[in-house]
């Protein structure tokens, strides 16, 4: 009866501490918001699948109000290689909208370890990618606009 017991509560508390080393929260400073323009501040966590333009392949999304220039939101990662983009969607239509040559993106664009789009297209995954062994408690992304 006691060799039960011990071993129900180390085996709840091995899968407590294994529940706290897959997961870690990081806090994301969003800044240069336009709180001017109208739609939702979307903030997608990625793992390498989808990024950083299929959006249903996110992790996690959350939606925001561009009523600040400021804004703070948490998630929860896994305990691997990430990343975050941060699209302003001016529009509601739950993607990046494009200008007159289908290629530039027409809202404000912001994506982990400072990355941002080029002439060459959408930046890649390893060049966004952050990893939890490495990373502090919080990032900083900046939307920039066109």
């Amino acid at each position: 009866m006691k060799s039960t017991f011990l071993h129900s509560v180390v085996f709840g508390a091995l899968l407590i501490v294994s529940q706290m080393s897959y997961a870690k929260t990081i806090e994301v400073n969003i800044n240069g918001v336009d709180a001017s323009r109208t739609g939702q501040i979307m903030v997608m966590l990625f793992g390498q699948d989808g990024f950083p333009t299929n959006h249903e392949k996110a992790i996690k999304t959350l939606y925001l109000p561009p009523d600040l220039t400021i804004h703070k939101v948490s998630f929860s990662v896994p305990n691997s290689e990430f990343a975050i983009k941060v699209l302003h969607d001016e529009d509601n239509s739950g993607k990046t909208s494009k200008n007159w040559t289908g290629i530039i993106p027409s809202e404000g664009l912001g994506f982990s370890n400072g990355v941002t789009i080029s002439w060459r297209g959408a930046p890649k995954f390893k060049d966004a990618k952050l990893s939890l062994a490495t990373l502090t408690n919080s990032i900083d992304i900046t939307i920039r606009y066109p």
